[in-house]
C-alpha cells in the first residue's frame, strides 16, 4: 500500500451550531485518484476545505504528513490589470525555478488548455478563466491535488487531454465532476457522501453505480427486518398488560423511540432512491420538416490572421420532426454560430436556411441571458405579480415547480444574482422546460450541474417528443439522449454520424487504422434527398468489415419495393385530386383521399431517408428507385 499522506479521524464538524459531520473519518493515500460525489448540500465543499486545512475539525483528529503541499482550483479569480496569463499561472513558485522548466510547462500544461501565456487576464472569458486556474493548479504539481468541476466549459480535445495528464499525475488526486467518463477515466477510488456519512469504495468510479446500488440493497433489507422487529414490539406493547413492572414500562419507551428513528431513516432512504421524474414532455405539432439548409456558407473575419474564419462552407442538412442531434466539436469552431442561424439570429452568407414560420422554440443559452440576476426565482419565472406559471398547460405554483429542479420553497424569494453557478442552471432549465416548445435547443446545459439534476435532465429528454439539438461536451450524457452527432472539427468541416459518443470512437477508430470509410461528407448530398436529421452520415463501422444482420439485409430488400409501391399510389391518388370534379361529387371522398396523399408522402420521405441511410453504411447494388 502506498504512504498515508493525510487523515481525518473520528471528527465532528459543526456548521451553523449544528452537526454536520459526526464520526468522520477517511484517509488519503500518495498517488491515490479519488472521485468526491454526492448530492448538492452533502458537503462536498466542506470536506475540500477540511483537506486544505481552511476548516478546522470541532473535535477529532486532523493529521497531515511533514512537508505535504496541496493545491486547490481556484473558483473564482478576480484579474489584476494587466496580469499576464503566464504570470497568474506561476505566481506562488519557487522564484528561483529555472526558466527552461517555466518554459516546458507552458508547452506541457498551458498550450494544451488553450492558454497563451501573454494574454491579458482581464480580458479572458470565465470558461478561460477557469482555465488558467486549471493550469496554476497543475504547474504546482501538489502533493494532493483538489479539482472541483475541472472540465466545465472545455471542449472535448482538451478535456481527453486533462484526462490523459491526469492519469499519469504523480500526486493524489480528489476531483468534482458531473462527468461520468472523465472520472471514470482517471479514478481508483470513489469517497460518497451521503446523509453526512462518507462511505469509500475501493474501486474507481466506473464501478460506483453497481457498488453504491448494492449499498442501497443491503440498507433496504436492513430497515425492513427493523421494521418486522418493531413491528413485534409494538403488537406486544399494544396488548396492555396490567400491573407493567418498571423494565417493562422502559421497554415500551424504547421500543416507542426506535418506531420514530426507524421512521426517519426509512424516510431518509427513499429520499436519497427515488428519482425526479417530471411529466413526459410532449412537443406541440409541427410540420414534418423542422429547418433545411441548402448551400449554406458563413464565415467571420479573424482579427488575428486578417483571414476568413469559416464555420459552414455548402453545408445542407435537412431536420425532421422528431430529430434528436448532438452537436460537439473544438471551442470556437462554429457551433454557437450555427444555433443562432436556427433560431434566425444569425443570417447565411450564401446559400438558404428553410424554416416553417409557425416554429415555437425552447432555447437555453449558456450565458443565461433570459434570467434577469437582479430579480427573484418567482420573477423569473412567472408574470409580474403571479405566484403560479404555466407549465405545459398546466397551472403550477412557482414553489412546486422549483421543488421539482431541487430548489427549496423559501428558494423562490431569493435574488438570482445569489445563486451559484450550477443552481442558476437548474433554474434557467425551469424556465426553458416549462413550455419548450417543438424544437428543444439546449447549449451546454450540463455545466455546473450535479449528477442528481445531469440524471433529470436526461430524464427530461429522453421523453421529449420534439426535435431536439444538444450541444455538449459530456460524453455519457450524448450517449444517453442523442442518437445522431455533428462534430465541428473547425474550417467549415463537420463530420456528421449516426448514433451517440461512443458510436463516434468507433468511428474514429475505424479512421485511425485506416480502414475503407465512405468518404462522404455533409456537404456532398444535393443530388439525392437528404435524410432525417444528418444529411447522409458518415459511418461508424466498415460495411465490408461487418456482417450485414438478416434485419438490415430484409429491409434492404423490401425498400425499393416499398418506394416503389409508395410513389405509384401517390401517382394515382394525384391524378383523382387533380379532377376538377372530383370534389363536386363527393366532397367527403375528396377529404379522405387528401388525408391520404399527405400520409403517403410523409411514409416515402421517411423511406427515402432510410434508404440513403442505409446506403452510406453498407451501399446498395443500385440508385434508389
Amino acid at each position: 500500500m502506498s504512504n498515508l499522506i493525510l487523515s481525518i479521524e473520528d471528527a465532528l464538524v459543526m456548521i451553523g451550531n449544528k452537526p454536520f459531520f459526526e464520526d468522520l473519518t477517511f484517509h488519503i493515500h500518495q498517488g491515490r485518484k479519488i472521485a468526491l460525489v454526492g448530492r448538492n448540500g452533502a458537503g462536498k465543499t466542506t470536506l475540500m476545505n477540511l483537506i486544505t486545512g481552511d476548516k478546522d475539525v470541532d473535535s477529532g483528529k486532523r493529521w497531515v504528513m511533514p512537508n505535504i503541499t496541496i493545491g486547490y482550483m481556484q473558483q473564482h479569480i478576480d484579474p489584476k490589470p494587466g496580469q499576464k496569463v503566464g504570470d497568474f499561472v506561476f505566481t506562488g513558485l519557487v522564484p528561483d525555478s529555472e526558466g527552461w522548466d517555466q518554459s516546458y510547462k507552458v508547452q506541457m500544461i498551458v498550450e494544451p488548455l488553450g492558454l497563451h501565456a501573454d494574454d491579458d487576464m482581464s480580458k479572458l472569458s470565465g470558461g478561460l478563466l477557469r482555465r488558467a486556474a486549471l493550469a496554476r493548479a497543475l504547474v504546482e504539481e501538489p502533493d494532493i491535488l483538489l479539482l472541483d468541476e475541472p472540465t466545465n466549459h472545455m471542449d472535448l480535445e482538451t478535456i481527453e487531454w486533462l484526462e490523459i495528464y491526469l492519469q499519469s499525475y504523480r500526486g493524489a488526486l480528489l476531483c468534482v465532476s458531473h462527468d461520468r467518463t472523465f472520472l471514470s477515466a482517471i479514478t481508483d477510488r470513489v469517497f460518497w457522501l451521503d446523509r453526512g456519512k462518507l462511505k469509500v469504495s475501493p474501486q474507481g468510479f466506473a464501478h460506483f453505480e453497481e457498488w453504491s446500488q448494492d449499498l442501497l440493497e443491503q440498507e433496504r433489507r436492513q430497515l425492513h427486518n427493523r421494521e418486522k422487529k418493531v413491528e413485534l414490539e409494538l403488537e406486544w406493547a399494544n396488548r396492555g398488560v396490567k400491573a407493567r413492572v418498571k423494565r417493562n414500562v422502559r421497554r415500551v419507551q424504547l421500543v416507542r423511540a426506535e418506531k420514530v428513528k426507524l421512521e426517519a431513516d426509512q424516510a431518509a432512504y427513499r429520499k436519497v432512491v427515488s428519482k425526479i421524474r417530471l411529466p413526459a414532455v410532449a412537443a406541440e405539432e409541427s410540420s414534418q420538416n423542422i429547418a433545411e439548409f441548402i448551400n449554406v456558407h458563413k464565415a467571420y473575419r479573424n482579427p488575428e490572421t486578417g483571414g476568413d474564419k469559416i464555420i459552414l462552407n455548402r453545408f445542407n442538412l435537412r431536420i425532421k420532426r422528431g430529430d434528436r442531434i448532438g452537436i460537439m466539436g473544438k471551442n470556437g469552431s462554429g457551433k454557437t454560430s450555427f444555433l443562432k442561424m436556427l433560431l434566425g439570429e444569425v443570417q447565411p452568407d450564401a446559400g438558404k436556411i428553410k424554416m416553417p414560420k409557425d416554429m415555437t422554440y425552447g432555447y437555453f443559452d449558456q450565458k443565461r441571458a433570459a434570467l434577469d440576476p437582479n430579480k427573484t426565482l418567482q420573477e423569473n419565472l412567472c408574470v409580474l405579480g403571479s405566484d403560479h406559471l404555466d407549465v405545459r398547460g398546466k397551472s403550477r405554483h412557482v414553489c412546486g415547480y422549483l421543488k421539482d429542479f431541487l430548489f427549496e420553497p423559501e428558494d423562490a424569494w431569493r435574488a438570482v444574482k445569489t445563486l451559484s453557478g450550477g443552481q442558476k442552471n437548474r433554474l434557467m432549465l425551469a424556465k426553458v422546460l416549462a413550455n419548450p416548445g417543438s424544437f428543444l435547443i439546449l447549449d451546454e446545459p450540463t455545466n455546473d450541474l450535479d449528477m442528481d439534476t445531469l440524471d433529470m435532465l436526461e430524464n427530461i429528454l429522453i421523453n421529449y417528443e420534439g426535435t431536439l439539438f444538444v450541444v455538449s461536451h459530456d460524453r455519457d450524457f450524448l450517449d444517453q439522449v442523442v442518437n445522431k452527432l455533428l462534430v465541428f472539427e473547425g474550417d467549415g468541416k463537420i463530420e456528421s454520424i449516426i448514433g451517440g459518443y461512443s458510436d463516434y470512437l468507433s468511428y474514429k477508430k475505424i479512421q485511425a487504422e485506416k480502414k475503407p470509410v465512405p468518404a462522404q461528407d455533409v456537404t456532398r448530398n444535393v443530388a439525392r434527398p437528404q435524410p432525417s436529421a444528418v444529411a447522409v452520415a458518415k459511418i461508424t463501422a466498415s460495411p465490408k468489415a461487418e456482417k450485414i444482420s438478416y434485419k438490415i439485409q430484409y429491409e434492404m430488400e423490401q425498400l425499393p419495393k416499398t418506394i416503389a409501391s409508395l410513389e405509384a399510389e401517390i401517382s394515382a391518388i394525384n391524378a383523382q385530386i387533380n379532377d376538377p370534379d372530383f370534389y363536386q361529387k363527393d366532397p367527403q371522398a375528396f377529404m379522405i383521399v387528401s388525408a391520404r396523399f399527405k400520409t403517403l408522402k410523409d411514409a416515402l420521405d421517411q423511406a427515402e431517408t432510410r434508404w440513403l441511410e442505409l446506403d452510406s453504411l453498407y451501399g446498395f447494388d443500385s440508385e434508389m428507385p
